[in-house]
């Protein structure tokens, strides 16, 4: 029995997902205000001056207080439906497709929302593990139900799978918050290129090409 653990931003996709998302769904208003209001802190990011567990809390309370939680999943949905088929990665969706012939659990695990990836995990028939937005009466708080899982993914990881039971672990990421879970693994891949593995493995996934080039 083998476990396969995949980032979906940057990792699976060619952009950020939770970003575009957000972007579909903020109001005219919102759009409007959204340099004053968002712009300093992207910048900061981007100069690593701020974490993105800060930046999502920022966004996703911006976006969604206040919100109908019916609305915003009816939009999640056609989201998933029209825009995620278009931003993948052919080479990791072959590798998701060799794991699950080889009869491999595999998880998603990424701080995007459950509203969209839900749906897409469904029809691949992946496991998913991600963040969730807390809703009071019908309408969304601005915060998630449980937290930022995107810096606790080896957290979740543990609480839902026993990892002594796998024979061995393959985990695919793109940045700082997923090296926790790549260091979990037996066979690792940052940015679609493999790194030095914790063992020798007699069988390995075909190698994820890096189109990022």
């Amino acid at each position: 029995m083998e476990l396969a653990l995949f980032d979906f931003d940057h990792t699976v996709t060619t952009c950020d997902t939770y970003g575009r998302f957000l972007r579909r769904v903020a109001t005219p208003e919102q759009l409007a205000q959204a340099w004053w209001k968002v712009g300093p802190w992207l910048l900061a990011y981007r100069l690593k001056l701020i974490s993105a567990q800060r930046i999502r809390a920022r966004v996703t309370r911006l976006t969604f207080t206040g919100r109908h939680l019916e609305d915003i999943t009816a939009q999640a949905a056609g989201y998933a439906r029209d825009v995620l088929p278009q931003v993948m990665r052919p080479e990791m969706l072959e590798q998701i497709h060799w794991h699950l012939k080889q009869q491999h659990t595999v998880v998603i695990v990424s701080g995007s929302l459950d509203l969209y990836l839900r749906p897409w995990c469904e029809a691949m028939g992946l496991q998913l593990i991600c963040n969730r937005l807390d809703s009071h009466d019908g309408r969304l708080t601005g915060r998630y139900a449980e937290g930022d899982c995107g810096p606790r993914k080896v957290e979740h990881i543990r609480r839902r799978y026993d990892l002594a039971r796998y024979l061995r672990i393959h985990a695919y990421g793109d940045s700082r918050e997923d090296r926790p879970m790549l260091a979990l693994a037996h066979e690792r891949w940052y940015r679609g290129k493999p790194v030095k593995p914790r063992r020798d493995s007699p069988a390995t996934p075909p190698p994820a090409r890096d189109s990022r080039a």
